[in-house]
């Protein structure tokens, strides 16, 4: 969840920096997972300024261009080409100077360098407004107020928004804090316990009136289960257009494309308040009439998306007289939205069951701001609020007048919690006591009303709105984390428990084979235990009713658990060669899960891969692939490892491993072994040799009777390598040359290998050629050619100054 530091501080008015908040939030429980600049125009216009045009004479190499002499304030004025066909002498220009860093449309960097243009000097760029982010105008250069004076940076002519935006790691039962306003909530309480007491500014909605009673529309709600609360209101005359640059700025910062005036202010107000809103065009509400109403199941709705969806029965629908137009808290209808020629709207604001809202989201795999809060459960007793803030902020931005009363459907109030705290239970799960007074405020300052005091505790009434707030250990788990878990003070002793367990525990022999794998160059990696139906089909061995369903399948690649560890090890396998790492050593412990005459059964593998090549290419071993001794080897080490002897080999028939052997314990078959089979790893898109072994990890148990790994992020961009043969002097080491390609290159070249030496009689004497391979690469974006032929070039001439070597 994204939330905007500026929006922040118009409901908490804090002196407090970024930084500091954050670390406040993430004690309060909002963890903060970073923070992030925004700027509304990227660059912030650093660098362009405003130029005068003194003269403007045509190209003498070229007809459309013309060379301008331009005033940016200094002594001398800069020689820049143009290509505009509007540009002029007298005009005040914007100028990006040498230097400037601009932005192409698709957010991509570029930097304004001094050049030549068909042989004349061009010390800048004059610039059009959809070349610094001004407009979308690329007709001809931006041509600035006159009044302006040289050399005045442009981001003081135009303002530049900028702000800092949290990224929260909002976990699923705070559904209180989905909105700048519910985390102003906590963040004033935490400020309190500071002992800073911030006022919480609440949004006024006093301005709302009705203006006229001439756009009635009737609700009916049939289904007051599935929605407790829905209110409503006409407004007419509105004119949809584009919005005023403060609301878009305040939703691109946090991550939402604005689209018109009336959409962005019910998207504002739901990132404000926490409370979803929809607008309908009244002109396609027919007989002005809103029925809230599930329909018949196989009901064809179209979505905003333009996809047509069949309704369940228990799909709660905004309809009209005739026809469905929203999927109640989940997204709205191609149909009836809102575009620039609505004048007449209908605002909806609702608060409709959590778990309906789920479930349907679930079975039409839609996950929209406003599914995200309902289904979570957001405040019943803001909805009119909200709705009468979402009124005045479209009236101040679109214009028209409020044609009807609001009409509240709100038959059953929706009730606050009440719970009695007691004061020994507060010390014993904290294992500290907290003066009462202290109490009191973080409750008070949480919106938690206390009732009555007694000797034994106290009676709070909680809002409606902290559904996760029920019990009484919810609420001194909300009294610590305001108090601070870093208050709670440590004990000078420290009771422990020694368990008495075996050596031959379950975790204990995964750790032991682990690490050991680990020795040997494996990694450890783990797979989803949901798979597709698919892999099924890949192995005859694997029968299709012995698979188990997940009831919700969150798609059709995720919709059975896994029969076998083989399918999800070769995804990370293809993953990994994908992306250049075709040396592979794999370990995984996992589960396999199956259907076997009515009954659920799960069973515990080790399984290995290998793919590639033993080791890295060297000067002194060739390469040699990986083959099936190197994986026997493997596991009789981990069979020696458990102390485990006598293992009996015999050939094994499969329908995914060719060459393959069992291995066998007293008769407990306990691993099978061998080659992938070629479809198997067409399917996928492998096209070299993986060795697999899968141990039998509960047989394994039964047999015996009874570190931290290390890491690196999977490279995102490809890597490439170049190489060079080298004549050089006998007495010249590779060391030398390494040492050097590394002092001439630290960003790009990640790796020099010496892959061959050849001495020999057609060599001049005293001589040697040195065949070097250099790998390059980019954490941050794709390499170019361009980018490494130029390393290249400076490695050449390095060896060859430094050396006096030359290429063969």
């Amino acid at each position: 969840m994204k939330i905007s530091y500026n929006w922040l501080k118009q409901f908490v008015n804090t002196k407090w920096t970024a930084a500091e908040t954050e670390v406040l939030l993430t004690d309060l429980g909002l963890e903060v997972e970073g923070i992030t600049n925004f700027e509304s125009i990227k660059g912030g216009l650093e660098g362009i300024v405003v130029g005068h045009v003194e003269s403007c004479e045509p190209h003498p190499n070229a007809d459309r261009l013309k060379i301008t002499k331009v005033n940016i304030g200094e002594e001398v004025p800069l020689s820049i080409v143009c290509g505009a066909p509007n540009v002029d002498k007298g005009q005040n220009v914007p100028v990006a100077t040498i230097g400037t860093t601009l932005y192409d449309d698709k957010g991509e960097a570029w930097k304004i360098k001094k050049g030549k243009i068909r042989g004349e000097v061009s010390e800048g760029m004059i610039c059009a407004e959809d070349e610094i982010g001004l407009g979308k105008s690329h007709d001809g250069i931006m041509v600035l107020d006159k009044n302006l004076i040289p050399g005045i940076p442009l981001n003081q002519v135009f303002t530049v928004e900028k702000d800092q935006v949290f990224e929260i790691g909002l976990t699923p039962n705070r559904a209180d804090a989905m909105s700048h306003w519910g985390v102003a909530r906590d963040l004033r309480a935490g400020l309190i316990q500071n002992e800073i007491n911030i006022p919480l500014d609440t949004p006024s909605v006093s301005s709302f009136h009705v203006d006229n009673r001439s756009l009635k529309v009737g609700i009916d709600v049939k289904n007051s289960e599935l929605a407790p609360r829905y209110c409503g209101v006409s407004l007419s005359g509105l004119e949809v257009k584009e919005s005023p640059d403060w609301l878009k700025n305040k939703l691109k910062a946090i991550g939402i494309n604005p689209k018109n005036n009336v959409v962005d202010a019910t998207n504002y107000v739901l990132h404000e308040l926490g409370q979803p809103l929809h607008a309908f065009d009244l002109d396609k509400v027919k007989n002005n009439k809103i029925v809230v109403k599930t329909l018949k199941a196989g009901t064809k709705f179209t979505t905003l998306d333009g996809v047509e969806r069949e309704l369940h029965e228990d799909d709660l629908m905004i309809c009209d007289a005739e026809k469905p137009l929203c999927i109640a808290g989940v997204f709205g209808g191609l149909d009836s939205g809102v575009t620039t020629s609505t004048t007449d709207i209908f605002l909806e604001s609702a608060y409709f069951n959590p778990v309906s809202v789920r479930k349907t989201a679930k079975r039409h795999g839609l996950n929209t701001d406003a599914s995200f809060r309902f289904e979570r459960g957001i405040d019943p007793n803001i909805t009119e609020f909200a709705l009468k803030r979402a009124v005045i902020l479209i009236q101040e931005i679109a214009g028209g007048v409020v044609s009807s009363d609001i009409d509240d459907f709100y038959p059953k109030k929706i009730e606050d919690f009440q719970v009695f705290l007691t004061f020994d239970k507060i010390n014993q799960l904290i294992g500290q006591e907290i003066d009462t007074g202290i109490i009191k405020t973080i409750l008070t300052s949480l919106d938690i009303k206390v009732n009555n005091v007694s000797e034994s505790g106290l009676g709070l009434t909680i809002p409606a709105y902290r559904v996760d707030v029920q019990r009484e250990v919810d609420v001194i788990e909300e009294i610590l984390r305001v108090y601070g878990y870093n208050s709670i003070e440590s004990d000078s002793k420290f009771n422990v428990s020694v368990a008495n367990s075996s050596i031959f525990d379950d975790y204990k022999l995964q750790n032991k084979i682990a690490n050991q794998l680990v020795s040997q160059g494996f990694y450890e990696i783990m797979s989803n235990s949901l798979t597709t139906k698919a892999y099924v089909e890949l192995a005859e061995d694997l029968k299709e009713e012995h698979n188990v369903d997940i009831l919700n399948a969150l798609s059709t690649d995720l919709n059975v658990m896994r029969q076998s560890m083989l399918f999800s090890g070769l995804e990370s396998v293809s993953y990994n060669i994908n992306r250049k790492t075709t040396d592979i050593k794999f370990f995984e412990f996992g589960k396999t899960y199956h259907l076997i005459d009515g009954a659920y059964k799960e069973f515990k593998h080790l399984s290995l891969f290998i793919s590639g090549h033993k080791s890295s290419e060297s000067w002194v071993s060739p390469q040699q692939k990986t083959n099936f001794f190197e994986l026997k080897a493997y596991l009789e080490r981990i069979f020696e490892k458990l102390g485990l002897t006598g293992l009996e080999y015999q050939a094994a028939e499969s329908d995914s491993i060719a060459e393959g052997l069992t291995g066998q314990l007293k008769g407990d078959t306990v691993v099978d072994f061998g080659r992938v089979k070629q479809n198997v790893l067409s399917h996928f898109d492998i096209e070299q040799d993986v060795l697999y072994a899968d141990l039998h990890w509960d047989a394994i148990l039964n047999c015996l009777q009874k570190k931290q790994l290390k890491v690196n992020e999977i490279p995102k961009f490809p890597s490439t390598q170049r190489d060079f043969a080298l004549l050089l002097d006998q007495n010249i080491k590779f060391d030398e040359l390494k040492s050097l390609a590394f002092k001439t290159d630290k960003k790009i070249l990640k790796a020099v290998d010496l892959f061959d030496v050849y001495e020999g009689d057609k060599l001049p004497e005293q001589k040697k050629s040195y065949a070097l391979r250099f790998r390059f690469m980019d954490d941050k974006k794709t390499l170019t050619d361009k980018q490494v032929d130029k390393v290249m070039k400076k490695l050449q001439n390095q060896f060859e100054t430094k050396f006096g070597a030359s290429l063969r």
